[in-house]
């Protein structure tokens, strides 16, 4: 079982890969055997790394309507891809853990394991692309002092989740504390739940 710092040491290797090219439309080349923990990690940072691109992209003013819908679109297939990946990490945590015998009183967690890394994963993203922001020489000097406090705490940021995410694992492993998986309750994804989709007109 990976600590902390070795998924955030996958999540920066997925980053700097990707900023090689730096294009949405980079085949994704995981250097990590298929369905490993590994590689789950690193092809669910480059899920967010190509959706945080995509994220600027829509936003340009300028934007060609019919290309900033074809955007929505793939954006609206990313997040389901990162909600199937976060599920496939929680299955992970679940073998790992199953023979886990929960002590009286066991706390329950809010949040599982894996939407916890998927909080990571995006941390990351934030940091290397706030130092960006640090390191720009076209701006003016508060906007250089801004980032510079922003990339600060989320320095502070990434140093507490990482405390959180070891000690959480720590807990499920000798039964201190438990997590229960929801699968997905994604409605708007689902033709047989969503009006739009299913023919009818909705009441809400």
């Amino acid at each position: 079982m990976l600590e902390a710092n070795d998924c955030y040491t996958i999540f920066q290797q997925s980053i700097d890969d990707y900023h090689v090219h730096d294009h949405v439309d980079t085949l994704l080349h995981n250097p990590y055997p298929t369905g490993s923990f590994n590689g789950l990690l690193y092809g669910k940072n480059w899920i967010d790394t190509v959706q945080w691109h995509l994220e600027d992209i829509i936003r340009v003013p300028t934007i060609d309507p019919v290309e900033a819908l074809k955007i929505k679109r793939r954006i609206d297939k990313s997040n389901q891809d990162r909600t199937d990946m976060v599920e496939k990490l929680d299955d992970f945590f679940l073998e790992q853990f199953k023979n886990v015998k929960a002590q009286p009183g066991t706390r329950i967690n809010s949040e599982t394991p894996a939407w916890l890394l998927d909080r990571m994963s995006i941390l990351m993203l934030k940091i290397y692309h706030m130092k960006q922001q640090t390191e720009r020489t076209d701006v003016s000097q508060e906007h250089t002092k801004t980032t510079n406090a922003k990339l600060a705490i989320l320095m502070e940021q990434k140093a507490d989740m990482q405390l959180a995410y070891d000690e959480l694992i720590e807990d499920i492993k000798h039964g201190r504390r438990r997590f229960k998986v929801y699968r997905q309750m994604k409605m708007y994804n689902d033709a047989s739940l969503n009006p739009m989709l299913y023919g009818t007109k909705s009441t809400s």
